[in-house]
């Protein structure tokens, strides 16, 4: 079977129900995305290794495995999705030490989590995506953000409808409140939270 390799296009939320989100990877040949459910802490990491400038206080779990990892000389190689069961997506992180390589079952987003931090290429078997690959296309409103399109169809995908997004609420706020508000969710350690702040700090730079 051939492999598909995948870019992650983002994390979307459902505004609708509590500690639902959706990792959105897409096939760097083509247009479809794949979705995938995962749950609130392992969105926060993901965000974490996605937003750079954004450094935990404590390292989270898996930064402590990268560590961990780096310590005794492990390196992932790749991460590949090679099964769907049911919805739930099935992983196995691809690691070598002393020129062994080792296969190692793993939940998706953990998975994902490692190969970010690993710098890592992310495959899925084109069965797979073909199966469970959704094209994102949508008629253009105006106003209207392709996260905040995502967002309408994370919760079609868990049954409901979508609110307006959280990233609004930042925008009645200065620069400086918000600057205030992300030092604020680092320490918290709310990287989710931090991750959609700083967004709206680089839209606002960069229009600056």
């Amino acid at each position: 079977m051939s492999l598909v390799r995948l870019n992650i296009k983002g994390i979307s939320y459902s505004q609708t129900q509590n500690g639902a989100y959706a990792l959105i990877l897409n096939e760097v040949d083509g247009e479809r995305k794949l979705p995938i459910v995962i749950g609130a802490f392992e969105a926060q990491s993901i965000a974490i290794a996605l937003e750079k400038e954004i450094k935990p206080p404590r390292p989270l779990t898996h930064d402590l495995f990268k560590s961990f990892a780096d310590r005794f000389d492990i390196v992932v190689k790749q991460v590949i999705i090679h099964k769907l069961v049911d919805g739930v997506f099935y992983s196995s992180i691809i690691c070598e030490r002393d020129r062994i390589e080792e296969i190692i079952d793993a939940r998706t987003s953990d998975a994902i989590a490692l190969a970010l931090r690993f710098n890592a290429p992310i495959f899925t078997y084109k069965n797979i995506l073909d199966k469970a690959g959704i094209f994102l296309k949508f008629s253009s409103k105006e106003g209207e953000e392709d996260g905040e399109r995502e967002t309408v169809v994370v919760d079609d995908m868990l049954g409901n409808e979508s609110n307006k997004a959280t990233s609004e609420s930042y925008k009645s706020h200065s620069l400086e409140e918000l600057y205030k508000l992300l030092d604020s969710a680092v320490a918290n350690e709310d990287y989710e939270k931090a991750a959609k702040i700083r967004d709206e700090i680089s839209k606002r730079e960069e229009n600056s």
